[in-house]
């Protein structure tokens, strides 16, 4: 992304230029908007801890890269909240420390009164802050176990960061066996671009992704160090995610392959 792009994004996450933060639902599911019809993030009215979308759900793929007993010693960041339904996750299901960074106070405001979201402690904390600029903080540096990235605008068109250097900052914030996934639009013309970015950055032997969903979201997998699990033993792991957290992870692996 050329520095004139960069400085475009940042005038348009200014304080001035955030949209209202708007909610919906019908007689089982919440959802959050950003202005706009778009779905940002969604929570189940009677469980409201789980994921109820399937591309967050593909999110915690990097479940499947980590034994599972260890996930509670582990840390997780997102950058850009939606409903919090990764932070909420994370924090209450899988037990973790849990950060997330998010531009709009009104995203935290509406999370907590109305998304269930927890209020900062020991192991929660949200910080109001430019998820770009606040990723390249040496306190980040080598912290986080599992980064998930899904930074779109009220828009909904491409994500905010997406460039080489944005994903490079990604990659320093994880631990050697850390993983980042982010939500992409596997069938928008900018698709390949991101798959390319993240390539350079982490190297394409370390880069998983899945098959779009219906909506046309697709996440991708980084490795900040490439490792190449058999499918059996993907298996293994994928029937112990989805015993012990209920996620659809055996599913995943017919929808999931490294892209090189």
């Amino acid at each position: 992304m050329k520095a004139g792009a960069n400085a475009a994004a940042r005038a348009r996450r200014t304080p001035q230029a955030l949209p209202e933060v708007t909610i919906s639902e019908d007689s089982e599911v919440r959802f959050l908007h950003l202005g706009t019809e778009w779905i940002q993030g969604s929570m189940l009215l009677d469980a409201p801890f789980d994921i109820e979308l399937d591309y967050v759900q593909r999110m915690m793929a990097w479940l499947l890269f980590v034994e599972p007993d260890s996930v509670a010693r582990r840390r997780a960041l997102q950058l850009g909240l939606g409903s919090a339904a990764l932070t909420k996750f994370c924090f209450k299901k899988l037990r973790m420390d849990t950060t997330a960074i998010e531009i709009n106070p009104q995203v935290l405001a509406v999370c907590r009164q109305w998304f269930k979201l927890p209020a900062d402690g020991p192991r929660l904390r949200v910080l109001l802050a430019d998820a770009g600029e606040e990723i390249r903080s040496a306190d980040h540096v080598g912290a986080y176990d599992a980064l998930q990235v899904d930074l779109y605008d009220h828009e909904a068109a491409a994500p905010v960061l997406d460039s080489p250097d944005f994903y490079a900052d990604c990659r320093t914030a994880l631990t050697d066996d850390g993983c980042l996934t982010v939500n992409l639009f596997g069938r928008d013309a900018s698709y390949e671009r991101s798959l390319q970015g993240i390539c350079a950055a982490f190297g394409a032997d370390a880069v998983w992704a899945f098959k779009p969903t219906r909506e046309g979201n697709t996440v991708v997998l980084a490795q900040r160090t490439s490792n190449r699990p058999t499918r059996m033993a993907l298996l293994a792991r994928a029937e112990a995610v989805q015993a012990r957290w209920g996620l659809p992870a055996v599913k995943w692996l017919k929808l999931f392959k490294p892209v090189s």
